[in-house]
């Protein structure tokens, strides 16, 4: 009860100062008032903290500067280039900041699996930074209202997998993300100019494992559904009782985390507690402003809740390229992930690429293409499992996604979008009974991000 009133209060906190500042905006449009107060209060604090603890520099240079502005999911980064909106004032001493994102979307599928369905993709994120110490401190929490906006614990995706829904395997659907997908707090230790010691603590949280999750990377900032992959790739971005210490030299960062292996429970709207029984560890190097690779390694124990006895050996490597352009932003992903089963060595892996082009300044054009490992599980659907049954990655399928949106209206802090995209598949011999020869999904979406 103490931790949900904790992030709470501190999302209360976040929302009440953000329509502060756009208040105060407001009423500075209309006189000739004197300099803004957030600037004021910038400079005022400016004044108290040290040179090289700044706890937000909004246009970093360097990975240290990225990392220190927390500004993704858990401990991860992406090329410092890269573009964050969000809402930001200081009050006291405090950087409060606000972003997120939500789609609501239509989905039509053709096929003999496919089906169709209204539902709501989201998340918020509030945070709170300040000096503490010798060094910075930032408490950070992220919601999502999908256990209610995506009914019967599923959105139609096909060929997805991963997790359950009533006890049975979750099939051609993904399922919705927890109310709290993090609650969090991080204290960063220059120990130089250019060395940094981080620490970050999370009962629910991201492991360093894995680029930066689906929903909060900026080349797949426009595309409201999972990547058929997500179960080999970014799926631990929402885990329990997390523990991450990472030391950053420069451009180059060094991670360990421990962390309760098993996945969230149907339940998505509790927090889901465990002994730290997985473990995971990541390097990632900024070589320069526009460019990311990471390469992580992890052991999870027992993820799966219908495989209670099967641990997880997973391998990930990205690389991430960000453009700023004159009138907008190219940002790009390629991602290989990889699964191998403790109990037998079966073996599955996956590949992306995934790109987002703004141009313009109000229009976006987007693909993802993937080529997945799928297991037998797509065979017996969503059925209860037959006695003995042992899930093997068996076949390869391929899915090319295209999509456009564009920036609508003139709201204050605001971006709307109206859009839609297309996804084809490339689907295997032996899943065409199942699937036919050429399934098609589209989604129509509209898309709010504050900026």
């Amino acid at each position: 009860m103490v931790k949900v009133l904790t992030v709470l209060l501190i999302c209360v906190t976040a929302l009440h100062l953000s329509v502060q500042k756009v208040s105060a905006q407001k009423e500075e449009s209309s006189s000739p008032a004197p300099m803004p107060k957030a600037s004021e209060d910038m400079t005022q604090m400016d004044s108290t903290m040290h040179a090289n603890r700044s706890p937000m520099r909004m246009q970093p240079h360097s990975l240290i500067d990225f990392l220190e502005q927390h500004a993704v999911s858990g401990t991860d980064a992406e090329p410092n280039s890269t573009p964050i909106p969000m809402l930001m004032t200081i009050q006291h001493g405090w950087m409060f900041m606000f972003h997120g994102e939500a789609f609501l979307s239509d989905i039509q599928q053709s096929g003999p699996r496919g089906a169709d369905k209204l539902f709501s993709t989201n998340w918020f994120m509030p945070m709170a930074q300040r000096p503490f110490g010798r060094g910075t401190l930032t408490l950070r929490t992220m919601l999502s209202l999908e256990p209610a906006s995506v009914t019967d614990r599923r959105y139609p995706e096909l060929f997805q997998q991963g997790e359950t829904a009533y006890g049975l395997p979750l099939v051609d659907g993904q399922h919705p993300h927890n109310f709290f997908m993090e609650i969090a707090a991080f204290y960063d230790y220059k120990l130089s100019e250019g060395s940094l010691l981080s620490i970050y603590a999370a009962p629910v949280g991201d492991p360093a494992l894995g680029p930066p999750a689906y929903p909060h990377r900026i080349s797949a900032s426009e595309d409201p559904l999972a990547p058929l992959g997500h179960h080999l790739q970014d799926s631990t971005h929402i885990a329990d009782d997390v523990i991450t210490v990472g030391l950053t030299f420069r451009n180059l960062r060094l991670e360990g985390s421990g962390f309760h292996g098993r996945e969230p429970g149907e339940d998505r709207w509790q927090i889901d507690q465990g002994k730290i029984d997985s473990w995971a560890t990541r390097v990632t190097f900024n070589p320069g402003q526009n460019w990311s690779f990471q390469y992580s390694i992890g052991q999870l124990h027992a993820p799966e809740a219908l495989f209670p006895s099967e641990d997880i050996r997973r391998m990930t490597a990205s690389l991430m390229y960000n453009r700023p352009l004159q009138t907008g932003n190219w940002a790009s992903l390629l991602l290989w992930g990889r699964n191998q089963s403790f109990a037998d060595g079966n073996v599955g892996n996956s590949y992306l690429l995934e790109s987002t082009l703004r141009f313009l300044h109000r229009n976006y054009v987007w693909t993802r293409i993937e080529n997945v490992d799928r297991t037998n599980e797509l065979l017996v659907g969503e059925h209860p499992l037959p006695p003995g049954f042992i899930e093997r990655y068996f076949t390869r399928v391929q899915s090319y996604t295209a999509g456009y949106d564009r920036d609508l209206g003139h709201i204050p802090h605001l971006s709307t979008a109206l859009g839609g995209q297309v996804t084809f598949y490339g689907v295997p011999d032996v899943l065409r009974p199942l699937y036919g020869a050429h399934p098609v999904s589209v989604t129509l979406s509209l898309r709010l991000r504050p900026f």
